[in-house]
């Protein structure tokens, strides 16, 4: 239970645990974080506020949508380039694990499982449109720990200190469609977890009540092991922020994109209203402008009551192009520098540029995924103490006690030909292991070590062989210890 559990019982109405878990869940829907995550996925989407803007006029009875004026809507996908960016770059190479004993390295990949680099990436885009992205612990119906990515509005966490490090417990509510009889309807389920249970409600008219259906509404403990129902001894849910903030990529640049949207889309909406040219209409007989458009659009000609005086003159609208080119110039900068994103302008540094001129052009995207890799690691430390009472618990070892560290390797593009040049010139400094991470035609180092190995072991043997030497077993001998 939440550590406020008890906060009204000086009161005359005490409010219940159901009730708090209701005032939780709409604080959370009303709050400024769960309005962002919305913002975050939509611009992801590319829909964009731009979507929603409507052309106005005033009249005598009140302002009106004007449906007769040109309304372009021009949404740009600089958050989904940006957010695809990121994740591209520090989460879609294989992850490595760091850990003195191998035999638990290997355990931990097969329990996260083979997909699990995917499950990063998708937590990457989560917590980078949202703020933070949720990660759900569970034992499935064959016995094996499993992990599943659960949308961050429906997660309430009841945070136990101020740094959000800890859990105290978390709320996860979700719409889900239900028949009565004929009739089709949308019933909110609730799920309230806590460092021992779980229980499950029904939200109804601003009450909780049990949802007999699930467990009998519970509570019941986290996990099944075998017969008997066993308790994480943690809230099984884990947070992988973006930022310390725990805001989404959006907050810090919506109003350059917005700016960017509604710039463009006024300009298409000029060039599309304008026609070339302005008509000034002198003695003009005709009953309304309507009329006069509708005569010279149709007939190609116009009709003056007063020759003597009357007429059309046209005026040619100009814009100042080059003023507007600046502006959304200066704005895709201001959106990329802000944004962290990757230097695009390549005149400055050639076309294949190397070196410091590289580290220059990924600054501001290496500076953003420092941040998150952060996180990341936090959160990848508390998984890791789920997958080591399930390996307890399963007979494969404690290792409670056991160092392991992820490293994500980033895809950052290099100038190949500098970068083998630097590691034919450091063969004698470094470690063959350092030499193939660098290397950049390598994706696995592990499974290159060992070919590398192989295939020195092979030569090794043939030279043997070559010079008669008894040479031959001993390097099989070292190699099968290996």
């Amino acid at each position: 239970m939440f550590g406020f559990k008890n906060i009204f019982n000086n009161q005359v109405n005490i409010m219940t645990t159901e009730d708090i878990l209701v005032e939780e869940i709409q604080e959370f829907n009303n709050s400024d974080k769960r309005a962002w995550m919305i913002t975050g996925d939509k611009y992801y989407r590319v829909e964009n506020d731009i979507d929603n803007r409507k052309i106005t006029r005033k009249t005598e009875e009140g302002e009106i949508t004007d449906y007769s004026k040109a309304n372009n809507k021009l949404s740009h996908g600089f958050m989904k380039n940006l957010v695809d960016e990121k994740i591209a770059y520090l989460l879609t190479k294989d992850y490595s694990l760091d850990c003195n004993d191998k035999k638990y390295t290997e355990k931990v990949k097969d329990v996260l499982g083979k997909y699990f680099q995917y499950k990063l990436a998708h937590l990457g885009t989560e917590s980078s449109n949202k703020g933070i992205a949720w990660l759900q612990v569970y034992i499935d119906e064959q016995g094996k720990l499993g992990t599943m990515l659960i949308p961050s509005e429906q997660c309430v966490p009841l945070w136990r200190d101020n740094t959000h490090t800890e859990l105290d417990g978390l709320i996860r509510f979700y719409l889900i469609t239900v028949f009565e009889g004929k009739e089709k309807k949308k019933v909110t389920k609730v799920e309230y977890y806590t460092e021992n249970e779980v229980s499950f409600y029904i939200l109804k008219d601003d009450q909780l009540i049990r949802d007999i259906e699930t467990n009998e509404g519970g509570p019941i403990l986290h996990y099944k092991s075998g017969e008997e129902w066993k308790s994480w001894g943690k809230v099984p849910f884990i947070a992988f922020k973006n930022n310390r903030l725990e805001y989404p990529d959006v907050k810090f640049i919506k109003s350059l994109v917005d700016d960017y949207d509604k710039s463009r889309s006024d300009v298409s909406n000029f060039i599309e209203e304008v026609k070339n040219l302005i008509y000034v209409l002198k003695g003009y007989g005709g009953e309304n402008l309507g009329e006069f458009m509708r005569d010279l659009n149709y007939y190609g000609a116009i009709k003056i009551d007063d020759p003597e005086h009357g007429g059309v003159d046209t005026l040619n609208p100009t814009m100042d192009i080059q003023a507007a080119k600046e502006h959304f110039e200066q704005l895709k900068r201001d959106i990329n520098e802000f944004g962290g994103g990757v230097t695009k302008d390549l005149d400055k540094f050639g076309s294949s540029p190397s070196g410091i001129a590289l580290k220059f052009l990924y600054s501001g995207l290496d500076l953003k995924c420092n941040h998150l890799e952060v996180e990341f690691k936090q959160a990848f430390e508390q998984l890791l103490y789920f997958i080591n009472i399930y390996l307890s618990e399963t007979g494969q070892g404690n290792y409670q006690n056991e160092k392991i560290e992820i490293i994500f390797n980033r895809d950052i593009t290099i100038n190949e030909t500098e970068a083998i040049n630097n590691i034919n010139n450091s063969q004698d400094i470094l470690s063959l292991e350092t030499l193939i991470t660098q290397h950049p035609y390598v994706s696995d180092v592990e499974e290159e070590l060992k070919r590398v190995q192989a295939e020195r072991l092979e030569k090794a043997k043939e030279r043997a062989k070559m010079f008669g030497s008894d040479r031959f077993s001993q390097i099989e001998g070292e190699g099968n210890e290996e």
